[in-house]
C-alpha cells in the first residue's frame, strides 16, 4: 500500500499537482496532520483543496473507519483523486467532491457535519477559516499547515470568533508546524460568503 501511494504521488508531481522535494518529505508532512489530531479520532473528515491528495490519502489509509472527503474545484485533480482512491482500495470510506469550498459550506449535505477539516496549502488564514468553519460541527477541529517562520499572529482570536472558531494549540513535527483551531459554536449562517469574496474581502488580516 505504501508503495502504491508513493507511485500515485510521483504521478501527481508529474502532473503538476505536487510541489518539489522528495515524496517522502511530503508523506512525512502529511503524517504531521495525523499526529496533531492525537487520540480523539474523527468520524467525518474534509481535506480542503486536496490537490494531490495530501494529507487526505494518508489519513484515509490510517483511519479506515472515518468517512473522508477530498474536496477540490479542479476537474483534472478530482479525476486523478478518484482514480487514486480506486487504486488504493479505499473507495468504501473516501469520496471525491469537485466543488468550491464556499459552495460546499452552503450545501446541507456538507454544512456543520465534519469533525475535522485539514488544509495543506489552501489559502491565507482568513480564507481558510471562512471556508472551513461552515463545514465543521460544534467541537470539530481545523488543522492548518503553517509556514516555517513564526505564525502566531496569523490567527487573531477576534476575527476567528466571527466564525465560531478559536485558536486551540500549535503542533510541531520536526520541520513542520500546524495550527489547530476548534469550532466552539456552529458557524453563523452569514458565512461563507459568495465564491471569491473571502479572498477579495478577507474577514481579518494576518
Amino acid at each position: 500500500m505504501a508503495a502504491s501511494l508513493r507511485a500515485i504521488l510521483e504521478e501527481a508531481r508529474a502532473l503538476g499537482f505536487l510541489g518539489p522535494g522528495p515524496v517522502e518529505g511530503h508523506l512525512e508532512h502529511a503524517e504531521g496532520f495525523r499526529e496533531a489530531v492525537g487520540t480523539q479520532l474523527p468520524a467525518r473528515v474534509v481535506d480542503l483543496g486536496s490537490g494531490a491528495g495530501l494529507p487526505g490519502l494518508v489519513l484515509a489509509l490510517a483511519w479506515p473507519e472515518a468517512a473522508i472527503a477530498l474536496l477540490d474545484s479542479s476537474e483534472r485533480r478530482t479525476s486523478f483523486l478518484a482514480r487514486a482512491i480506486s487504486e488504493l482500495g479505499i473507495s468504501s470510506h473516501v469520496v471525491v467532491a469537485r466543488t468550491r469550498a464556499e459552495e460546499a459550506g452552503r450545501n446541507p449535505e456538507w454544512r456543520g457535519r465534519a469533525n475535522l477539516v485539514v488544509a495543506r496549502s489552501f489559502g491565507p488564514p482568513a480564507v481558510t477559516a471562512e471556508c472551513a468553519a461552515p463545514l465543521l460541527a460544534t467541537g470539530g477541529r481545523l488543522i492548518v499547515s503553517e509556514p516555517p517562520e513564526d505564525g502566531g499572529s496569523r490567527w487573531p482570536a477576534e476575527g476567528l470568533a466571527r466564525l465560531g472558531l478559536r485558536p486551540a494549540e500549535r503542533f510541531e513535527q520536526r520541520f513542520s508546524r500546524f495550527q489547530v483551531l476548534r469550532q466552539e459554536a456552529l458557524c453563523p449562517e452569514a458565512f461563507p460568503r459568495r465564491v471569491g469574496i473571502p479572498e477579495k474581502r478577507p474577514l481579518f488580516s494576518s
